[in-house]
């Protein structure tokens, strides 16, 4: 079920993994670096508490100095609270910076999925991005604000415990350190094995968030159709491989805390064994043996914290890998005259190599100006105005070269002014004609021109200023009236969207308890689909738009509120080029010309009369049997 890339990858590095999160951090890496150096300073602290008891136990108790023992116990005291200082300390310093980091990762996520094309949502599950965008993101500023620290804290550490072992007696110091070169190959062998199951959970997760947002979102279809078991049953065995995931990363975690902890435990018995004999020899003063066990112990905590902070980086290194999944897919290439190589500015390299840019931070990013519109000129008005398919193939992204194309050498023209319906049976390529307009997908072959101008030269931004689309399944988003009216044209005023909402015969909107200002909810579900599918006609017209393609725009409207909202439209048609995909011959008529679109071609264009005096296959989609036949 996972839309993602080869969950488990052998070749995979997680330090040049979590090296890829540099460009986020730099802002803030003055912080980080002294809250590293707090934080050292603080853990060499506690190396400090054995030379003091050493000091204690062979100078004032030996000596039977109770004011030198009481002072013994004030240094304990202030080392111990100024430790406990710093490293509150340390915590304030990077509490704010790496909450800055996580919301600047999640702003690039959220406005690099608005630039990917409408293939790449096509083949990623939304739950996959979801978790990408809360859980992963979770797991990095973890990382930044503990792991990436003590692992460096702790490796300092243990070097200079290590230092001042030995100095004090070199032979039990090489007692304690044995265990080192065993340590670093189960170490090794662990983070390989630990690395493979977090990309896999992490996967899992994405999969069960996909579950319950689908579930969620169509709570309806499953009470209706009584599968609230089935979907149950699906989630069950979902959170099942989850958990049998889970459990392989508690046990591989058992075993290496399990060798972390005894291997060194047993050293320090050992060195302990050693150094009584060597007092009891007079080799080595109490207070030396009690110094160097304190350190050993004090080493304790930061070698046990290996295992921890070494599974929170690889949880971090795959999370990164995640995210990195997303951003390292390719934008949506701008028109070839914008950049004069077909990319989008700013697209040279891999967008996560530098996030937000050279000019910009990571939560920014630059958007190219928008290109004014070009207003037509007498030319364009003539043969060459309008909308034009020419010899245009497609073949979806995802398909074999031996695919047969979904459209197969389109041509077409629809002149400036004039309205084309686009009648075809189902799978005919419909749909798929009308999303090349806006360049939702990009043609595989030929070209598309408004006005004379090829849509793949010209800026997404300026065309989508040029081209309004209404889509067959409308999607509202958990907003107002008015703002979802407003996505077909942001500076829109309300005497704009009255308007709009007139022409989309859209008055139950003054039914609603706070009309325009009403939200209507996720999905737009607390409306009726033919309610939803005004308000998405109302926001394509909203703009005034030169060309406007709508795919079945009043299939869910009963017949008398069709009739008004053809009456309507018929007067916006009238300022604009327009292409509309049709079933019935009601919105046929709304059309000057007709093109039948049958196996991915353009089998006849002309009048409605005309298709029905010379097309047999028009003429049958366009009769009643037909119709009874596409509702069973």
């Amino acid at each position: 079920m996972s839309t993602t890339v080869e969950a488990a990858r052998t070749d995979r590095s997680a330090v040049r993994s979590l090296l890829r999160l540099w460009p986020y951090v730099r802002p803030v890496r003055a912080r980080l670096f002294t809250a590293a150096a707090v934080a050292i300073v603080a853990s060499c602290l506690s190396l400090v508490i054995p030379l003091v008891l050493k000091w204690m136990v062979d100078g004032p108790v030996a000596d039977r100095d109770v004011g030198g023992v009481w002072l013994g116990a004030l240094y304990l005291l202030l080392l111990g609270v100024a430790e406990a200082v710093l490293f509150g300390f340390r915590r304030w310093l990077v509490a704010r910076p790496l909450a800055r980091v996580e919301a600047a990762m999640r702003g690039d996520l959220f406005r690099h999925l608005q630039r990917l094309p409408v293939a790449f949502h096509d083949r990623w599950a939304s739950g996959q991005l979801l978790s990408r965008g809360t859980t992963d993101l979770m797991l990095v500023r973890l990382f930044l604000a503990f792991p990436l620290t003590f692992l460096l804290v702790n490796g300092v550490t243990i070097i200079v415990g290590a230092g001042i072992l030995l100095a004090q007696q070199w032979t039990l110091g090489l007692v304690l350190l044995a265990p080192v070169a065993p340590l670093v190959f189960v170490i090794a062998r662990f983070e390989v094995r630990y690395s493979s199951q977090a990309r896999t959970a992490q996967d899992q997760v994405g999969d069960l968030t996909t579950v319950v947002e689908e579930s969620v979102l169509g709570i309806r279809v499953i009470k209706g159709f009584g599968r609230h078991r089935s979907q149950a049953a699906a989630f069950r065995a979902l959170s099942e491989r989850l958990r049998g995931t889970e459990l392989v990363k508690a046990r591989l975690l058992a075993g290496i805390f399990g060798v972390i902890m005894t291997v060194p435990e047993l050293a320090i018995g050992a060195a302990l064994v050693l150094g009584t004999i060597q007092v009891a020899d007079g080799a080595l003063s109490a207070g030396t043996l009690v110094a160097f066990l304190s350190t050993a112990l004090a080493l304790r905590w930061p070698v046990d914290a290996m295992g921890f902070l070494l599974a929170m980086s690889q949880e971090a290194a795959t999370a990164t890998d995640r995210y990195f999944d997303v951003l390292d897919a390719e934008v949506e290439r701008e028109g070839k005259q914008g950049t004069g190589d077909g990319k989008a500015p700013g697209d040279g390299k891999r967008h996560g190599d530098e996030p937000g840019g050279a000019a910009t931070s990571p939560g920014q990013r630059p958007i190219p100006p928008a290109t004014p519109a070009k207003e037509p000129g007498p030319a364009e008005n003539g043969a060459g105005g309008g909308l034009r398919f020419e010899g245009v193939r497609f073949r979806y992204p995802d398909a074999s070269e031996d695919t047969e194309p979904v459209l197969k050498d389109v041509d077409l023209h629809i002149r400036s002014g004039e309205t084309m319906a686009l009648v075809g049976g189902t799978g005919s390529g419909k749909t798929t004609l009308t999303a090349l307009v806006p360049r939702l997908y990009e043609v595989t072959a030929g070209r598309i021109t408004l006005d004379g101008r090829d849509i793949a030269a010209m800026p997404r931004e300026e065309l989508r200023t040029l081209v309004s689309v209404a889509f067959e399944e409308p999607t509202l988003f958990s907003a107002s009236v008015g703002e979802n009216v407003r996505m077909g044209a942001e500076h829109a005023g309300d005497e704009e969207v009255r308007r709009a909402l007139d022409v989309a015969q859209a008055r139950f909107v003054d039914t609603l308890p706070r009309g325009c200002a009403t939200q209507v909810g996720e999905q737009g579900l607390s409306l009726s689909g033919g309610q939803r599918q005004r308000l998405a006609l109302a926001r394509a017209v909203v703009g005034e738009p030169r060309f406007l393609v709508l795919d079945d725009p009043l299939s869910a409207l009963d017949v008398q509120t069709e009739a008004l909202v053809e009456a309507a439209l018929r007067r916006v048609l009238r300022d604009t080029t327009a292409l509309v995909v049709a079933h019935r011959p009601s919105t046929v008529l709304l059309a000057d010309r007709v093109a039948l679109l049958s196996g991915g071609r353009v089998a006849a264009v002309g009048t409605h009369h005309e298709l029905l005096r010379d097309s047999a296959e028009y003429a049958w989609l366009m009769s009643g049997a037909h119709a009874e036949e596409r509702d069973r």
